[in-house]
């Protein structure tokens, strides 16, 4: 998916929500494959039950983790797909 071109800065603390507007937390950070700068996931800080209860991918620290193949748009705050997530 091509997404404009935003510096990482201007991605973290933006609310992150489903499409069907649930809420998922906020991004703390972003990871990604250092080689190829190929972007992996958004690190979710303070996630919320919802987000909890999906099961999704938690990093060393337990930061809850959502892939970047699930990010539908970013604008005031970051649409994902659930269906894409698992």
């Amino acid at each position: 998916m091509a997404l404009d071109k935003r510096p990482s800065k201007e991605l973290t603390e933006r609310l992150v929500v489903t499409k069907e507007g649930k809420r998922l937390g906020f991004v703390k950070d972003i990871t990604f494959e250092t080689r190829s700068g190929e972007l992996i996931h958004l690190v979710i800080a303070s996630p919320t039950t919802h987000a909890l209860t999906l099961n999704l991918e938690k990093d060393k620290s337990g930061n809850v983790l959502i892939p970047y193949s699930a990010i539908l748009a970013v604008g005031d705050f970051v649409v994902v797909s659930e269906e894409d997530m698992k």
